[in-house]
């Protein structure tokens, strides 16, 4: 314990050294703070004070990864605003149906076809179901798409899996762990998250009055400390219902996001955001050991990734279509939240947790890295991948010739 500080030193000169190399190679940051902390680890070696197996401050690190998800989330509720998301509802709750419902039903055949019995498709299914909110506010702001048409889709679409997370956490604790399910039980668990979703923003857009006076704080100190008890209590309380503290932290930037403060608290959490970020990607890359990643699991992780990619994609262009997003839009949001990350992990560790085949573990790790790394990169090239899928598939003049059939009815009637 005497070398935590050194230990905690070392980790973020890793981080650093490896965001270095993603600028110089110009790669989305991302996968190499994943990798260098994948390339580390319990399994790795100690030279005298160098413990690059990051045991005795593993929990620390994994705690600062948490603070980074919390500040990632945030920071992508101030850049949006709960005007936008209510007005947005309807095509929200749509778009959100259309993607669990294709994402799940390809994760439940996905099972089924690689032979698992009943729970283990059941816990497939939610592996690769959940997008990683985490990587998805991170790609978000640093490719400066905060403000794009398809944004409050995929944050509507993030809560919405939230919702999702929270139902079916609790149905399949009940089957894996002991063997039955409260159905009132897990109706009541919704209910309370959605309702406590809801009513935070309904009720924090009311007090956008008060709360502009009660921030009217002079002293940087203490307005920072003041929007970081607001922050963290908020997040932290939402765990407490079974609402991710992610989520927690993104209604709180949203409902923020409406008062005359948004850009001074944006200006004290940019530098926050970036340091523990990094944080979380390069924890989140302790917990993969390269070792478990072979065999079996790989090519099942790799049936599972060009499943997901399938079915992010189709469910993407319906969603946008839905809203009356234009085709590239709506392939913008399939690409984007493709990603998958903490869900997936804490999916696979209930399998384990349940006495499950042991196979779950590593084909999520697998698949989970395939994905924390592709998806960054997909999003980046978005662009050339809608070009390129566009010449195949023909979306705009299809697009084009749905908007012409909708305007004739219209032009008739006159």
């Amino acid at each position: 314990m005497n070398h935590i500080v050194f230990e905690v030193g070392l980790a973020i000169a890793l981080v650093a050294l490896s965001g270095l190399l993603a600028a110089k190679f110009s790669f989305s940051v991302i996968p190499f703070y994943i990798l260098v902390g994948m390339a580390v680890g319990p399994h790795a070696f100690q030279i005298w004070h160098l413990d690059f197996r990051f045991i005795e401050s593993a929990a620390l690190i994994e705690f600062m990864g948490r603070i980074g998800v919390l500040f990632l989330l945030f920071y992508l509720g101030l850049e949006f605003s709960v005007g936008r998301l209510v007005k947005a509802g309807k095509s929200i709750a749509m778009g959100g149906t259309i993607y669990i419902l294709i994402n799940f039903s390809l994760g439940l055949v996905l099972g089924w076809g690689l032979g698992f019995p009943l729970e283990e498709i059941l816990v497939v299914a939610g592996i690769t179901t959940i997008s990683s909110s985490a990587i998805v506010a991170k790609v978000l702001v640093d490719l400066k798409r905060t403000a794009n048409s398809e944004t409050e889709m995929i944050l509507g679409i993030i809560m919405f899996e939230d919702v999702f997370l929270a139902v079916y956490i609790s149905i399949l604790s009940g089957l894996v762990l002991s063997g039955s399910s409260s159905l009132g039980g897990v109706l009541l668990s919704a209910l309370i998250a959605l309702a406590y979703m809801l009513g935070l923003l309904i009720i924090g857009r009311k007090l956008v009055p008060v709360i502009n006076k009660a921030l009217n704080i002079r002293s940087g100190e203490l307005f920072a400390l003041v929007i970081f008890a607001i922050l963290f209590l908020v997040a932290g309380f939402s765990e407490t219902i079974h609402v991710a503290e992610a989520i927690g932290a993104l209604l709180v930037g949203l409902v923020l996001a409406e008062t005359e403060h948004v850009k001074r608290i944006e200006k004290l959490i940019i530098p926050f955001r970036d340091f523990f970020g990094a944080i979380f990607f390069f924890s989140f890359g302790l917990t993969i050991d390269p070792r478990t990643l072979g065999g079996e699991a790989l090519w099942y992780s790799l049936a599972a990734v060009v499943v997901t990619l399938l079915g992010n994609f189709i469910a993407g262009l319906l969603a946008g279509r839905s809203a009356g997003l234009s085709p590239r839009a709506s392939s913008n949001i399939g690409l984007t939240i493709v990603s998958r990350g903490e869900f997936s992990i804490i999916m696979a560790n209930l399998g384990k947790a349940g006495g499950l085949l042991a196979i779950l573990q590593p084909f999520a790790a697998m698949y989970v890295l395939i994905l924390a790394i592709l998806g960054p990169l997909l999003t980046k090239e978005s662009k050339w991948i809608y070009r390129m899928l566009d010449k195949l598939f023909k979306f705009e003049s299809r697009h084009v010739k749905r908007m012409a059939q909708k305007r004739t009815p219209a032009s008739e009637e006159q």
